[in-house]
Parts: C-alpha cells; sequence; structure tokens
C-alpha cells in the first residue's frame, strides 16, 4: 500500500511539474527528466548556476532541491507561508493546482523583485530555517544523548551528557520521516504518538560503515518494537508475555495500553558492541572470551562484589569519594546484605583498592550460574546466566545456517521480524514464506551488544542480536556531565 500511495504521489507531482513548465514557456517535458528539470528552473528564473550544483551535496542537497522549487513556485506570484507549506508537503496535489488552474500564471521574474517580506515573515522564515537546519544536523550528523541509567558504569555515568555521531556508521534515512522535530516518539504534554505512519521508507543508511568490536553503540531498542504503556526498561512486551501472560498473547493483546513502534522510534540505547557478525561469543565464570580469545576489558567497567568486613560500618562519604558509589537505593550500586557484608558495585581497580583497606575482611565477585530469563529463553537446550553464557555465533549477512530445534531459538525472531519472513514451524519442520527448508541466508549483520556494567545491564544476554539496521550512531565525547553539580573532570572526555 505504501508503495502504490508513492507512486501515485510521485506522478501527481510531476504532472504538476509539467503543467508549471509548460505556463512558464519551457518545453513541458523537460519537467518529466530528474535533476534536468532543476537546472531548466535556475537557468528560467535565473539563479546562480551553483544551486544547481549544490543539490548533489548528501543530506543538504535535497533540502536545495526543495529550495529550487519554492523559488520556481514564487516565480507564480505566490509568497505565502501557506503556499510555501502546500510546496514542500503536498506537491503533489499543489504543483497540478499551479499547473492546470485557470487562476494561476506564471508572472515571472518581475514579481520576485518586486516583492518584500514583512518583518514577521523574515522572523517566521529564520525559525524555519533554524528547525530544518538543527532537524538536518540530529538526522543525518550528530545528536545529543543523556545517560539514564547505570548500565554502562563506571565508564558512561548517569547524567553524563554524549554526543552521538550519526556518520561513523553511516547516516540512517528515518522510517517515518513525517514526525515532529526533536522529539523521539512522544509529543509532550498531548502525550500521544509523536510521528505519522502515512509514509514508510525502506532501511537505507548512507557511507554505510561496519560496527567495530569495542565501539561504544546507541541503537534503538530491538524488543522495543511492541510496548505496554509508558516504556519500562526492565520489563518489555515480550518479558510480560512470557513470565506473567504464559504465553497467552490474546490476554496481553486485550489490554488497552500496547504501543507498536517503528524502528527509529524505538527506545535509544548505549550499550558496547563486544562481538560482531561472524564472532563466536562466550562468558565463563563472569570472564568473556570472543573468538576462543580473551575479550578487551574496559578500564572502568564494574560488577559486583561481596565485600565482608571486620564488623565495620562502611563509610557513605568515603564510598562515594575514593570507590565513585553512589549509595542511594536508586542508583542499584550498594545494598546491605547483613552481619557486616556488603553487595557494592566496582571496577576491578576499585576492588583491588578496598582489599587492601585493614577493616575490610574479604571482597569476592559476585557470580550467577543461573538464570531462566537470559536469551534465548530455551531452558531446555541452554541453562546458562548472565556469567556462564555460550557460546553463541553471531549472524552474518549472506552466510547460511541449517536450522534445528536446537538453534532455532536463535534465530527465531530474526527471522520473523528483523527480516519480514513468515515463519511455521510443524512437527521439527520449518516452513519460511511457505516452503519447507531447514535452511536460511541472513540478510543483515548482526551485533552483540553488552553493558560495562555487568550485573546491572538489560543487554543482549536478555534480548539476543542487535540488527543493524537499528543502530543509530558512535558515542564519540562527553560534553557535559551532571551530579548534583557539575562534574567537572568528565567534561570533554573522549569515550573509549
Amino acid at each position: 500500500m505504501g508503495w502504490i500511495i508513492f507512486i501515485l504521489c510521485t506522478i501527481g507531482f510531476h504532472i504538476g511539474l509539467y503543467g508549471m513548465f509548460k505556463k512558464a514557456g519551457i518545453e513541458p517535458w523537460k519537467a518529466l527528466v530528474p535533476y534536468y528539470n532543476t537546472w531548466v528552473m535556475v537557468e528560467k528564473m535565473p539563479l546562480k548556476k551553483y544551486w544547481f550544483f549544490l543539490q548533489f551535496i548528501p543530506i543538504i542537497g535535497q533540502f536545495i532541491t526543495i529550495w529550487i522549487y519554492i523559488k520556481f513556485v514564487e516565480h507564480f506570484g505566490r509568497f505565502s507561508l501557506l503556499h510555501h507549506a502546500a510546496a514542500v508537503f503536498l506537491p503533489f496535489i499543489y504543483f497540478p493546482y499551479l499547473g492546470f488552474s485557470k487562476n494561476e500564471r506564471y508572472a515571472g521574474n518581475a514579481v520576485v523583485k518586486n516583492y518584500k517580506k514583512s518583518s514577521a515573515r523574515e522572523w517566521i522564515d529564520a525559525a524555519v530555517f533554524a528547525v530544518v537546519a538543527a532537524t538536518i544536523i540530529r538526522t543525518f550528523i550528530f545528536e545529543a544523548y543523556v545517560i539514564p541509567t547505570g548500565s554502562m558504569e563506571k565508564t558512561l555515568l548517569v547524567n553524563d551528557f554524549l554526543f552521538v555521531s550519526k556518520l561513523s556508521y553511516g547516516p540512517r534515512l528515518p522510517n517515518t520521516p513525517l514526525a515532529i522535530p526533536f522529539v523521539h516518539h512522544t509529543a509532550p504534554i498531548i502525550n500521544t504518538k509523536s510521528y505519522l505512519e502515512w509514509i514508510k521508507l525502506p532501511y537505507k543508511r548512507l557511507w554505510s560503515s561496519p560496527v567495530q568490536r569495542n565501539d561504544v553503540v546507541v541503537f534503538n531498542y530491538p524488543v522495543g518494537d511492541t510496548v505496554i504503556g509508558a516504556y519500562q526498561s526492565n520489563m518489555n512486551y515480550y518479558d510480560a508475555l512470557r513470565d506473567e501472560y504464559r504465553g497467552d498473547r490474546q490476554a496481553i493483546l486485550d489490554r488497552d495500553d500496547i504501543i507498536v513502534r517503528p524502528v527509529d522510534k524505538r527506545e535509544n540505547f548505549i550499550k558496547r558492541c563486544v562481538a560482531i557478525p561472524g564472532d563466536t561469543l562466550q562468558l565463563k565464570d563472569a570472564i568473556l572470551y570472543i573468538n576462543g580469545q580473551p575479550a578487551y576489558v574496559p578500564p572502568h567497567s564494574s560488577t559486583f562484589y561481596s565485600v565482608q568486613t571486620k564488623g565495620q560500618i562502611l563509610d557513605e562519604e568515603t564510598l562515594e569519594k575514593d570507590f565513585n558509589v553512589e549509595t542511594d537505593p536508586e542508583r542499584q550500586q550498594f545494598g546491605v546484605i547483613g552481619n557486616g557484608t556488603y553487595m557494592i558495585d566496582l571496577s576491578a581497580e576499585e576492588a583491588e583498592r578496598m582489599k587492601k583497606l585493614p577493616y575490610v575482611e574479604s571482597i569476592v565477585k559476585d557470580i550467577k550460574t543461573y538464570n531462566p530469563a537470559v536469551f534465548p529463553n530455551d531452558t531446555a537446550h541452554y541453562k546458562w546466566s548472565e556469567d556462564f553464557y555460550g557460546p553463541v555465533w553471531i549472524p552474518k549477512k549472506d552466510v547460511t545456517i541449517t536450522l534445528t530445534s536446537e538453534n532455532i531459538a536463535f534465530y527465531r525472531r530474526i527471522i520473523a521480524v528483523y527480516e519480514q519472513n513468515t515463519l511455521e514451524e510443524k512437527d521439527g519442520k520449518f516452513i519460511i514464506n511457505g516452503k519447507e527448508t531447514n535452511q536460511y541466508t541472513f540478510k543483515m549483520n548482526y551485533y552483540w551488544m553488552m553493558g560495562d556494567n555487568r550485573h546491572n545491564s538489560q543487554d543482549s544476554r536478555f534480548w539476543g542480536y542487535v540488527p543493524e539496521d537499528h543502530v543509530v550512531g558512535r558515542a564519540s565525547l562527553i560534553w557535559f556531565s551532571w551530579n548534583g553539580g557539575p562534574r567537572w573532570s568528565r567534561i570533554f572526555r573522549a569515550i573509549k
């Protein structure tokens, strides 16, 4: 349906331009040739020739083309904001009106020279330009992002403000281009969707470049396609379906607060890419291995340690000042177990320093041995935990695998959701797009993301692979940080 609407809009646009060219005394067939039509308009108005060539600048060039169309509309004597908005948003209707209405005529360059903008119009045009420029920058170049949770402690702290580079992996064209500027998925105040799905564009990335192993990446939450009411990072629709509704899909769908979101409007997450397409990942005794070799350990990454004191109560000020431990329960970095025993979130370096304190009797890393909630949620075949996990192979584009009852849990969502095939499973057999087969070839690359705070992170260990079309950009710089006041030492720090 979307393609039909797109084709009809394209036809309407060119028919209208055909009529406009005819009224302007230009051979109308020239309106049907992309880019040649803008060259002819530039010559006719006339504008400086460099405006034509500026159209070929990636991203910005599209807005130059729109500006040329607006200038051509002005040569029909139409200068109001309403007419210009129609030229931008409804050209498939407005251009046929200009081209074939008996009330409209081509007035030429003289009417443009005689037109003077009002002060109000000058302000409006300046505001529109600012919004357009900021939207281009935010969509295609870089975006500001704030750390909301402690999943990347202590590499990144809550209320670190980041710049995320969209150019690192290639700017991603928005799936839903009709949206309120500067708003992600929910419009403030009115609390409704901030976007329209009348136009849906397929995945396309300009100057595509792969994510590198150990990059800190911002991406759209893969299982955030369906959410229950206000978003909760610790419970998604699929967890609720499995754990609270015991797989009763109809019961959960009877709720009136189910929200479905396109890829680019799913919640933003930030994690470290620990494995790239083709890698094999495994965790043994909380140590990460990639392709059989110990993986890179971020120097400030943290995990929980059980700390036993010699009966002394740990001083909160010392914990915060010397060990970067927030004792506020909401930060989930510190807990009292009892009898002088504490559970504390520490980096390896901090744990070594704490071990040397005279009143600390022992300090032991907390190791989890079994958790049925980890991906792929198939306890019949995989009894894993956050610290004993894998091996898991990371899917790679154009690689073909053999599907079995043991591995289908890893790839079921990829086949049916991310790559939009139909998948049926009957009597141990697989039917993909109506054909029985045990082979599948991946259409995209996938990545494995994990938080540097290994025991306080909702990451790939719980929901699996991150498809390449979900990747937003690379976190590159901390430009500000706040914790009751500026954290001066963190400002303008590069992210590693």
